[in-house]
Parts: C-alpha cells; structure tokens; sequence
C-alpha cells in the first residue's frame, strides 16, 4: 500500500475537526441513513472470495481524487460493489441500472420475518471468524527485544504503515498467531506470530514536540527483523 490510501503521520490535508458531534451522545450510529444500509450491504460482503483483506485492497485501488474527495462510506459502498462485480454476485451494468437482469423483483417475494434487534445483535456475533490460529514454529523474537522495521513496503496489500518503516521499537507483548494479511490479499491463508511494538514518536517523527510519547502497532512477524538481520 505505496499509495495515497496510506496518510498516516502525513501532513498537509488540513486541520482534523475535533468539534464534530458525538453520534452517541445523540443516539445515532451514523450521520446518515444510507450509510447504516451501506453497513449492512458491507456486513454481507464478506465471502470466501472477498475476505477482509481482499477488500482493503481494492479500496486501495480507488483512484486519488475519488478517496480523498468522497465520504468514508462513500468509499466503502464503491469498494463493495466492485468486490461483488469482480466475485460474479452481479454485473457492471445491473450496478448502474438499479435493476437485476433476473428477470425477477426480489422486493415482489414475500417479506422476511422481522428479527427483533437482540437476536440479530446475537446472530452477528455468532457469524464472525477468527482470524488466530496454533502454529508449530516458535516466536523469533521475545518481549523486550529490539527491533527494526522492513524499509519497503509491498506492492499490494500491506498493514505495515509507511510512517512505520525502517524504524527501531522494542517487542512490547507477543499476540499468537493470525491470518497474514498481505498474503490474504491475494487468497493465500497463512498464519504468522503476530507483535505489538512500541515506537517512541521521536523515533518515528524526527520533528514531533513530545518526542517520548508512545505509539503502539500489532505487527507481524515478516515486517521485524534485529539489526536488519532475521534473528
């Protein structure tokens, strides 16, 4: 993820509004109504043919223009449609119709059973994945070692942030083992021990204020190495 998608620690895009309401306080999730559709519409997304980290990555296709200009949902409902165009759930031209080219209205069919919220809440969590699993081989590197980061990035999908690379942090606690997501992104499932790794901000922002304050990121273990060397 070399491209504009990846702006974290960047500067120029402006001050970030710290004023906006809080939905909660409120009592609303979203700011709109159709961005709760677009939740739902993204809930069902996710195939084993359009895996979470799959679907990052076609966000990360969105041209610049589109993703910095468009509403964050915005952006989830292009990357949606175009998962299910390219997975075969429908086609190009039935997205820019509004219609299926079935030959059958799915809103004539009789109406589902409404589900009162607390099932549907319990029902979601029942169908979510884990993404952990045991593995044989052992933890390289051990709470408190010293660290650096890969200096590149991948050409595809990537959860190593620009911001992160090349830079020097210790091990802060080991996570197991999870789904490694650049791999995943191409439909390879493999596991990975995964870290946190605690940075000092100066070590990541030469020009920061507060140069002691922490950041923390879970980061595995293909982006880690001592002194540029695998241990």
């Amino acid at each position: 993820m070399d491209g504009i998608h990846d702006v974290g620690g960047k500067q120029g895009y402006g001050a970030i509004d710290v004023d906006e309401p809080d939905l909660y306080e409120l009592g609303k999730a979203f700011n709109h109504d159709w961005e709760a559709r677009e939740w739902g519409i993204s809930r069902c997304a996710r195939t084993p043919d359009i895996n979470i980290d799959w679907w990052r990555h076609c966000r990360e296709l969105i041209a610049p223009i589109d993703y910095l200009s468009r509403p964050y949902f915005d952006t989830w409902a292009q990357t949606d449609f175009a998962t299910y165009v390219d997975g075969g759930f429908f086609t190009l031209e039935e997205v820019c119709s509004g219609y299926s080219n079935l030959g059958s209205n799915p809103l004539d069919q009789a109406p589902p059973k409404t589900m009162k919220k607390a099932d549907a809440i319990i029902a979601d969590r029942q169908n979510t994945c884990r993404f952990d699993a045991e593995i044989n081989q052992a933890p390289l590197f051990s709470i408190g070692d010293t660290v650096i980061t890969n200096q590149h990035g991948f050409s595809g999908h990537t959860r190593l942030p620009q911001y992160a690379r090349n830079r020097v942090g210790k091990v802060h606690a080991l996570n197991g083992a999870h789904v490694f997501p650049d791999l995943s992104a191409q439909g390879k499932k493999t596991h990975q021990h995964l870290y946190t790794i605690v940075f000092e901000t100066g070590a990541l922002w030469a020009d920061c204020v507060n140069k002691n304050d922490k950041v923390f990121l879970d980061l595995w273990e293909t982006y880690l190495s001592i002194n540029g060397l695998s241990k």
